[in-house]
């Protein structure tokens, strides 16, 4: 038997999404909300005009770019791009972890696009760059909240593409910088960095990929929720709040409570300096502990959100991989008994090991908390089953 820890996270919430709510967060948050009215309101038009123009000014997005909130959370976000904007040209997909896999089913199965290539690569991996062609319209996520990879750089978007980029930034907006001139489409969700509410998500366009919105009739039918354009038309409205279907407005008023937590401390620059906080905790960490590393193979891919780490133990490593999981469950049943850390467990599809949420709702002083927990659950369960 292993000492057990003492101190516990003030805030046990280590879901890689939902995410933990902001410091401080009660439900007194949501005292303003316009409930029981029209979302079509001047009231309800005006909140939602809200998120949209605090979005803007805490992530710097360029005024000529278009902002939207959209039904379906990041998945409704990029899918109804890929389904309004897709089949003028031949199609890349970078796949190195689950999501990124599910808009490659998109793309191929569905949508069934006839020129797709297919880069994809372990858990772990980051796809080869230099091959893709962004003259042609290329799909990838920024940040894979499933493997704890990130893109490392955009320097392989050219300025004078000839496709669009289509990015799935869920897990990395207010973590790095987005390189808004090498993003034509970007989305996420207010469940991540922001420990927002689901079932909402933001849809940002270049100038073009509005050109190709209004411009190239797919030859699809498109679901109401789906649609941009009327009679080949923007709809406007859309991205001044006037959404597609009825958003919850309590969750909106729980979106501006923690865009108005971001603007005050200075917007993206301070929750990227609170992600790389709890980044640096677990990178400590790790360089002590044995039987622990990082799932991303080299440092420039690593993830400072949703972070994952690997067993390297060899006598773990000996067990098949059904009995490599069934222990992280039992290693994070015994944390969650002791109320000390909940969600810490891998992604299902990932390889077996532990996946920390590092967003900036996460306290740097918290992330120290529970990795000592983790330490001792995995040597207690080590323990049982030698």
């Amino acid at each position: 038997m292993t000492a057990k820890p003492v101190a516990k996270p003030h805030c046990p919430n280590f879901s890689s999404g939902p995410c933990a709510k902001r410091p401080g967060w009660t439900l007194d948050a949501l005292k303003g909300a316009f409930v029981g009215r029209s979302h079509r309101a001047a009231g309800g038009k005006a909140k939602l005009k809200e998120v949209i123009d605090l979005h803007r000014k805490t992530l710097n997005i360029p005024d000529d770019y278009l902002v939207a909130i959209v039904p379906a959370s990041d998945t409704g976000a990029i899918e109804m791009a890929m389904w309004s904007m897709l089949g003028e040209r031949g199609v890349d997909v970078l796949v190195w972890e689950n999501f990124s896999n599910d808009w490659l089913t998109d793309v191929a199965n569905q949508l069934k696009i006839a020129d797709v290539r297919k880069f994809v690569v372990d858990y772990g991996q980051m796809p080869d760059l230099t091959q893709i062609d962004t003259d042609r319209d290329v799909i990838f996520v920024w940040n894979g909240t499933t493997s704890g990879v990130r893109l490392p750089h955009t320097d392989w978007i050219k300025a004078d593409r000839k496709g669009l980029t289509f990015c799935d930034a869920t897990s990395a907006v207010y973590a790095y910088p987005m390189d808004w001139a090498k993003l034509d489409v970007t989305t996420w969700s207010w469940q991540k960095i922001l420990g927002g509410e689901a079932a909402h998500g933001m849809l940002v366009l270049s100038p073009r990929a509005v050109t190709r919105l209004t411009s190239f009739k797919p030859d699809r039918a498109l679901p109401k929720i789906f649609r941009m354009t009327k009679k080949s038309e923007l709809n406007e409205g859309l991205f001044k709040g006037e959404t597609i279907n009825t958003p919850s407005l309590l969750a909106v008023e729980d979106c501006l409570d923690a865009l108005k937590w971001v603007d005050a401390m200075g917007g993206w620059a301070a929750t990227e300096k609170r992600c790389l906080a709890n980044l640096k905790v677990v990178e400590d960490w790790v360089a002590k502990t044995d039987w622990a590393e990082f799932l991303p193979a080299t440092a420039d891919i690593r993830s400072r959100t949703s972070i994952c780490i690997k067993i390297v133990d060899p006598w773990f490593n000996g067990f098949d991989e059904d009995t490599q999981k069934a222990m992280i469950k039992d290693m994070t049943k015994l944390i969650e008994k002791e109320g000390a850390g909940y969600d810490l467990a891998h992604y299902a599809t990932a390889p077996a090991g532990f996946r920390l949420w590092g967003g900036a709702t996460v306290e740097a002083s918290d992330m120290e908390a529970v990795l000592p927990w983790i330490d001792w659950a995995y040597r207690e369960v080590i323990a049982a089953k030698a």
